[in-house]
């Protein structure tokens, strides 16, 4: 399927979107008032182009692509990530780690117009100047910047220490409505900063420091959040440390709140006795600011941290898990659409970005569900400097790649090969031979799991299985309850659009070819305003695609629209705009079009895409 020009779905999706289940909420649904007329959808042409659309009455707002750039051409994959705008100037700054030299790319958006592009796939109509990073900071070498930020005229960059072991480092630069911002100092926060963002009032700075372990636990740092403030617009010379070590003794009472702390406590590899601290094992991911609060994604333990801005102080809720037998799951690779309800499999949520909005004077998180595993490697050289499996083994290694070395932890695993009770339902749906390729007699054998979930008894029999990821966006309130998930949507949608083609991924186009794992693994998130109506905006790291959703009340979220800017044609060459990694929301007041935009960093192309959300 080859998508040449912006397509939209959103008449055909509502129509699909209104046979799924319209409630995620535990308890009885109100009345649903009466749709709005549907537009009607403009049929294929000869050449298999699509015709016009009709005017879609019922929904509020659609998106057309209106400027774009491919960054460091040569070599673009990791050249636009994290992507932010500056007002004044009408510059976007991008994080650029795919250049020789890290830096952020500043690229220019003030000539950019209301006219949607006509050459969406391969437009290239902004242009963009690269500011190196430096290379050391206070004598520590760096590794490439994670993020960026921008408030008034500063901006700060993240950037984790090329040493494991070391911290990381704020670079704050003044003057962005000069050619050349100008460097000022590096403040130094915690192990590996993976967030930076400003508070509204631009008087704070916040880092997320997710603190991972080296290849062979040997080294691993407590995760942490920093804050650096300012004073008179100049920011601190020091951060503050926020820590989790008062969680130390609270693994018990976290697991029950549905949380997850997978580690090798208690191997010893590479010589070495592994004891893994709660602090330790917290990694903040993403960070979003409610007045003075903070909001905190815990990916990979499946939770959210929330701290109190005016005291620094600290509390944690877990996420729990979402039961699939209420949804539609396609978790099997058949090349197909194959979807089926399975009572024993979960998901964990395991957001990466997250935002908040208001509703009625409370705060609301909104979180992409992307599930994260973990797996690291180490190497074990013998004395020609190859990897040596039978050196991995010795040193206490889980298991040995010739690529990647030796595997000191993963709790990634396919259901397959867990254990379950004979002719349990289980068994029958994910049991069977570890080495069947039958996917009727196993639908969910390869769906990736975590092994350190659903062996409730600890008798080596699992009773569920529990994969990565919800493949959904869901809304929480501020006491850590779910009130909104967006349930199978996006699989549901995608599959009803692309067919065999959803589920695709990145770097090649591969139908079907992530449905075992994560699916269409929603990871970039941005939240606006347009008119009255607040709006959510949802990227698909592996698709692609961006979905719409009408947020303006939580507890009655709505599905709007669904774009992509991609080539699908199976086995073909990846054109357009692959891997969503960071979106930004630009209101209409502030906006170089005039109208309100969403700014893409597409980590897979490389390439900076700009879409006008226009009022239907």
């Amino acid at each position: 399927m080859k998508l040449v020009k912006r397509i939209s779905y959103s008449a055909v999706v509502l129509a699909i979107s209104m046979t799924l289940s319209g409630c995620f909420l535990e308890g009885d649904n109100g009345v649903q008032g009466p749709a709005g007329e549907q537009g009607s959808v403009g049929s294929p042409g000869a050449d298999g182009s699509m015709g016009a659309d009709g005017q879609d009455a019922s929904l509020g707002v659609h998106m057309e692509l209106v400027g774009r750039i491919l960054l460091n051409p040569s070599d673009p994959k990791g050249a636009a990530e994290i992507v932010q705008f500056h007002a004044a100037s009408k510059m976007i700054y991008a994080v650029n780690s795919a250049a020789e030299q890290p830096t952020i790319e500043m690229i220019d958006a003030s000539a950019l117009s209301t006219e949607a592009l006509s050459n969406p796939l391969t437009a290239n109509n902004m242009t963009a100047i690269a500011l190196a990073l430096p290379s050391t900071a206070n004598n520590i070498a760096l590794a490439g910047p994670t993020s960026v930020a921008v408030n008034g005229d500063w901006m700060a960059v993240a950037v984790p220490a090329d040493a494991k072991a070391n911290n990381g480092f704020v670079l704050f630069y003044n003057g962005l409505n000069t050619a050349t911002p100008v460097f000022v100092k590096a403040v130094e926060v915690g192990n590996l900063p993976d967030m930076v963002t400003f508070n509204a009032a631009g008087n704070k700075v916040l880092t997320a420091n997710e603190g991972e372990p080296s290849g062979d636990y040997g080294t691993d740092p407590e995760g942490s959040i920093s804050v650096i403030n300012f004073t008179d617009n100049i920011p601190a010379d020091t951060a503050i440390a926020i820590t989790f070590t008062a969680y130390n003794d609270k693994q018990a009472e976290l697991v029950a709140m549905g949380m997850h702390f997978p580690n090798p406590s208690g191997r010893t590899i590479n010589g070495k006795l592994i004891t893994t601290t709660i602090a330790q094992d917290l990694e903040p991911e993403y960070i979003t600011i409610s007045g003075n609060t903070a909001y905190v994604s815990l990916q990979e333990n499946n939770g959210i941290a929330i701290v109190d801005l005016t005291d620094n102080s600290v509390s944690i809720k877990g996420l729990g898990f979402k039961d699939w037998s209420q949804y539609q799951l396609d978790g099997m690779e058949d090349g197909t659409v194959s979807f089926g309800q399975y009572q024993d499999v979960y998901g964990l949520y395991m957001p990466d970005t997250i935002a908040s909005f208001s509703w009625k004077g409370a705060s609301f998180i909104v979180t992409a569900n992307e599930g994260d595993a973990r797996e690291y490697f180490f190497d074990t050289l013998n004395a020609a400097g190859d990897q040596d499996e039978d050196l991995c083994l010795a040193a206490g290694g889980q298991d040995f790649d010739s690529g990647d070395g030796c595997l000191s932890f993963t709790e990634e695993t396919q259901a397959r090969r867990l254990d379950f009770a004979p002719g349990s339902n289980l068994d029958t749906i994910a049991g069977g031979d570890p080495r069947s390729s039958d996917f009727t007699a196993n639908p969910l054998g390869r769906l990736n799991v975590t092994s350190t979930l659903g062996d409730s008894n600890n008798d080596g029999e699992y009773e569920a299985i529990y994969a990565y990821g919800a493949r959904s966006f869901t809304i929480w309130d501020n006491n850590g309850l779910a009130v909104f998930d967006s349930g199978d949507d996006f699989e549901r949608i995608t599959a009803s659009i692309h067919g065999n083609a959803f589920n695709n991924e990145n770097d090649e186009n591969a139908g079907d070819g992530r449905s075992a794992n994560k699916g269409p693994e929603p990871e970039a998130l941005t939240v606006g305003q347009v008119g009255e109506r607040t709006y959510a905006f949802i990227g698909l790291e592996r698709m692609g695609g961006i979905f719409v959703y009408d947020i303006t009340n939580p507890y009655n979220a709505t599905f709007v629209d669904y774009v992509i800017n991609r080539d699908l044609t199976e086995g073909g060459a990846l054109m357009g705009d692959n891997g969503p990694e960071g979106m930004v929301f630009v209101d209409a007041a502030t906006s170089p079009t005039g109208r309100p935009l969403v700014i893409v960093g597409n980590e897979i192309s490389g390439t900076v895409a700009v879409w006008q959300v226009v009022a239907n």
